[in-house]
């Protein structure tokens, strides 16, 4: 459940990064003039704010994921116990089970 929470937060923490990348990029086309650069500079930040969302989507799938998972988990153990509870124990008389108290 701390991992679904750690990827929950990733999915927080990029949220505003297009939004800075895109203030950062503010302004340089008028400073810039005639710069061929500044032609890449369009296409890294496209390709940075694709990225940045491809994080995003990955880090919401994993923590849905890591809660199925836990959940899944938890019924498990919950049938293990169980069956667990259900076993006779030897030496400890003819009805006691492994959940007993001596």
């Amino acid at each position: 459940m701390r991992a679904a929470g750690g990827a929950e937060g990733l999915v927080a923490l990029l949220g505003p990064v297009k939004a800075e990348l895109g203030r950062a990029h503010q302004g340089l086309a008028a400073g810039a003039g005639e710069l061929s650069a500044l032609a890449e500079l369009g296409t890294v930040r496209a390709s940075w704010e694709r990225r940045i969302e491809t994080a995003r989507d990955e880090c919401r799938s994993l923590a849905g994921k890591l809660r199925a998972v836990t959940a899944t988990q938890s019924e498990v153990n919950e049938a293990v116990k169980g069956s667990f509870d259900r076993v006779r124990v030897a030496g400890s008389g003819a009805g006691a089970t492994s959940g007993a108290k001596p």
